[in-house]
């Protein structure tokens, strides 16, 4: 007899040990012998097949669900929690009462981590490979834009699934507006203020202009090492100092170079901006497959860099709107216009960024079949997401990497509409 509980477990009851013994009882007038059969039960575990199934499915699931969309009326969580943050915050006021200058490795002194200098170099090369690839790969693979709302469909015709909530929905029913899109709707571009020296002067509100505006990826690499002509950086050779918040030594406050302009800086810039390479101005590839391949591993060499740099050079994010600062401090300019902006006089609130933050991963409904009837509300429960760079390189032909699939869902088979209420 076997019993299966909730969680996968085998137990089954096995009878080891069967005896037989006679004994005289006296039935009437005359003794009798009468036997009885005796046996000995226990209770025996053993993982079964559906033991070793639940621990497949854990390993690999057939479908993850997204996380889930937090409330523009809520801030951002913070990545550290709370009780840390106020551990070393207690820690850093302890210091500088008692005048201890506050211990700091790079690069929180300032000096650049050697180690980090190659994958700085790569993170930029796999971003360049990423925009041309992409700017190739819409020339093969439609790509629409709701002109309502910044949902994104990555298909020959855009679904049909009622979820727009921008403006005018009512009247559409709910129904998206479609556009052709560009890379800037396949990757979102998010953009920081480029410093010379990240420890200098801060970027105040009346001053905003005096600094360029380029892809934040861009400017964390240029502060991990990476030497550009046209965004030249200050790299120093003794540490900066602190006492709690307040720098006492930063070798003083230096003016960054002139910019140096020129047709190879131009090209550079072409390369590393998305706003550069919109679609129509790249010709059509020939392998495709193989240019969906390259492009989707350097995404993903992105976001593995992006997230080691991350762990030792200090990224900020608004908690409330997208903006993003790559330096040890926020900057001061007013311009944030998300819940509660008034109270705190249009500046930011930052915090700690994540990867998410640097590269958001802009989620869209996963097609399996994109020869098929486009996506409809009925069946929207079936349906899978991925980010929009995967699910656009998959389209062209690449490989469903194993980390997205269960995401995609592409192990669930999509019934009909006339099926799909009598599944469970």
């Amino acid at each position: 007899m076997e019993i299966l509980n909730n969680k996968g477990f085998c137990v089954s009851l096995i009878d080891i040990n069967r005896t037989r013994m006679n004994k005289l009882v006296k039935v009437g007038l005359h003794p009798r012998q009468i036997a009885w059969g005796m046996s000995r039960i226990c209770c025996e575990h053993s993982p079964g097949t559906s033991s070793k199934r639940y621990e497949r499915y854990q390993r690999q699931p057939q479908n993850v669900d997204l996380p889930e969309l937090l409330p523009k009326k809520k801030k951002k969580p913070f990545p550290v929690p709370i009780k840390k943050m106020l551990q070393a915050s207690r820690q850093d006021k302890r210091l500088a009462r008692m005048r201890i200058e506050k211990p700091l490795e790079p690069p929180k002194n300032g000096l650049l981590v050697p180690e980090l200098i190659p994958v700085a170099y790569e993170v930029l090369d796999n971003w360049k490979v990423l925009i041309r690839g992409l700017s190739q790969l819409l020339s093969v693979v439609t790509v629409y834009g709701c002109r309502k709302c910044p949902q994104v469909h990555v298909g020959p015709v855009g679904h049909q699934i009622q979820d727009c909530y921008g403006t005018g929905s009512q009247r559409r029913n709910s129904h998206h507006s479609w556009v052709r899109g560009s890379v800037n709707d396949v990757l979102i571009p998010i953009e920081s203020y480029h410093q010379f020296d990240p420890f200098g002067w801060r970027v105040k509100h009346e001053t905003r202009f005096d600094y360029d505006r380029i892809p934040a990826i861009v400017e964390l690499c240029i502060q991990a090492g990476v030497e550009l002509p046209q965004y030249p950086s200050r790299r120093r050779t003794a540490p900066v100092r602190m006492i709690g918040k307040k720098v006492i030594d930063r070798g003083g406050f230096v003016d960054g170079p002139k910019p140096h302009c020129s047709e190879d800086c131009i090209s550079l810039l072409a390369e590393l901006d998305t706003f550069s390479n919109q679609q129509g101005q790249s010709s059509t590839p020939l392998n495709v497959e193989e240019l969906a391949e390259k492009t989707l591993k350097a995404y993903l060499n992105v976001r593995r860099g992006v997230a080691r740099l991350m762990r030792k050079y200090t990224v900020k994010t608004c908690g409330y709107c997208s903006e993003v600062h790559v330096g040890p401090w926020g900057h001061n300019v007013k311009l944030c216009g998300a819940f509660k902006h008034q109270w705190r006089d249009g500046k930011h609130g930052w915090q700690d960024a994540v990867v998410d933050d640097v590269i958001p991963p802009n989620y869209v409904w996963h097609v399996c079949d994109p020869t098929g009837p486009p996506l409809r509300s009925s069946l929207r429960s079936f349906y899978g997401k991925a980010p929009s760079v995967v699910e656009l390189c998959v389209q062209a032909g690449a490989e469903i990497p194993e980390e997205y699939r269960p995401m995609m869902r592409a192990d669930v088979v999509i019934p009909d509409s006339e099926e799909a209420r009598l599944a469970a």
